[in-house]
């Protein structure tokens, strides 16, 4: 039996349990989902979006699925002080796939910001939800979103009203919680109105060492003259898989920020599709990931140029040790008329050992005559004579490559537009390359 018909025997099974613990307009999508997830089957590697990444191997594994909505005896309030020191957050969480509202934080959000559970958002502004939810992901086009509106019954709604502005960004941890192999479903929907500011920024963690398998859809709309930026930060552990895609929307003249980063993980792969539907919108679309041992990660990206005198700059980078798996494959698509676009795409690459595998395939696509684009990749080892230059200044081999790596992947870093985040990220960064326990210092777990 393929991997997908048992989740199509649970989803015909199950389907009014799924409603019943869920709202409307999460329900109003799921039958089309259904009918496209059962047309298109889980991705093989023969088809080029998905060819380095076995989905059929991931999900074939029986998980459980917390259908039902029973609670996990977890007040993550207690367990994780994930708060970035002088960040000053707003701080939420997500548990497996239900968004935490048992204790909520003590600083008041803005007049007209709306951020909490998804589900409870639908039945409380059912006309906001159902005028977004679902429109950038396209169920007919991808299985793994087709499965995740199936299934997804809770999530993350952030609402930020035209003109507001958000001093604080808000941090958001993703926490899987489980006594057993489990599979989470999540949505987060994102909405920035005109001329509005936002920062988000999304921590994965894992608190028991089972086997867990996420899926995750983000949609993202910013409206004209917007700002947001969205970070993304994986640390979990290697029996974790993880499929993530991103989609975002941009109107005229508005600025977005997305940085990925995966410092600890098993299997990931994410997917970012962004439209630059209006003229003048900026993107800077960045990732970083460090693996070793059996780690993969997979990065799949997709920039669509629509419309004239927009401006992309991407940066992905990889560090790959041991028997470590990376890919990434991005597309700059400009269409016919949008002149004046300026596009960048760039994918550098680190194999520290013979064993790690590294492949990548950067991708323009342009159909105007009055543009400026360019992409390049590159995969390599470290500089033999930089390591040399700095070991005839008694610095040692294993010091002298943690400082060639630490520099390689800094520019990611640099590009984040939070000094306190950065700080962070230069720390944590550091203690991965070092080996030691990368989860946020101050996590009671940890300890």
């Amino acid at each position: 039996m393929k991997a997908e018909q048992q989740y199509i025997d649970l989803f015909t099974q199950c389907e009014a349990m799924i409603c019943r613990h869920s709202a409307e307009a999460l329900n109003a999508p799921r039958a089309t989902a259904f009918a496209d997830f059962e047309r298109l089957g889980f991705p093989t590697r023969k088809q080029e979006k998905y060819k380095y990444t076995d989905v059929d191997k991931y999900f074939a594994p029986d998980y459980g699925l917390n259908l039902n909505r029973l609670t996990f005896p977890v007040n993550p309030y207690e367990v994780f002080k994930c708060d970035v020191p002088n960040m000053s957050t707003s701080l939420y969480f997500v548990v497996n796939d239900s968004f935490y509202k048992q204790v909520q934080p003590t600083g008041q959000l803005p007049e007209g910001v709306i951020f909490g559970s998804l589900k409870d958002m639908a039945e409380q502004h059912p006309e906001l939800v159902k005028r977004y939810y679902g429109k950038l992901a396209d169920t007919s086009r991808d299985a793994i979103t087709a499965f995740n509106t199936m299934f997804a019954q809770d999530g993350v709604l952030m609402y930020i009203p035209k003109g507001a502005v958000m001093d604080k960004p808000i941090q958001l941890v993703n926490i899987l919680r489980a006594d057993v192999n489990s599979m989470v479903n999540r949505r987060i929907l994102v909405i920035v109105e005109d001329d509005a500011q936002a920062k988000l920024l999304i921590c994965d963690h894992a608190m028991d060492e089972v086997n867990f398998l996420s899926t995750q859809v983000i949609e993202v709309f910013v409206g004209n003259n917007a700002s947001f930026d969205l970070y993304e930060l994986e640390e979990t552990h290697n029996s974790t898989v993880r499929f993530s895609n991103l989609y975002v929307d941009q109107q005229a003249d508005s600025n977005v920020l997305l940085n990925g980063i995966t410092l600890h993980n098993g299997t990931t792969r994410n997917t970012t599709e962004v439209t630059l539907s209006g003229r003048g919108a900026e993107l800077n679309l960045c990732g970083m990931a460090i693996a070793d041992k059996n780690e993969q990660v997979d990065n799949h990206t997709f920039i669509d140029h629509k419309v004239a005198d927009c401006t992309s700059n991407e940066l992905f980078k990889y560090v790959l040790d041991d028997q470590a798996v990376g890919a990434f494959a991005g597309k700059i698509l400009v269409r016919e008329g949008a002149q004046h676009t300026s596009a960048q795409q760039t994918n550098r690459n680190i194999c520290a050992t013979r064993e790690a595998r590294m492949y990548t395939q950067p991708q323009l696509e342009i159909y105007a005559d009055d543009v400026k684009c360019s992409h390049g990749a590159t995969v390599g080892q470290l500089d033999d004579a930089a390591l040399f230059y700095m070991r005839q200044r008694g610095i040692s081999l294993k010091e002298a490559r943690l400082l060639l790596m630490f520099a390689f992947v800094n520019e990611v870093i640099d590009n984040i537009r939070m000094d306190a985040l950065k700080d962070r990220l230069h720390l944590l960064v550091e203690k991965r390359f070092r080996g030691e326990l990368n989860k946020c210092q101050g996590c009671a777990i940890c300890k």
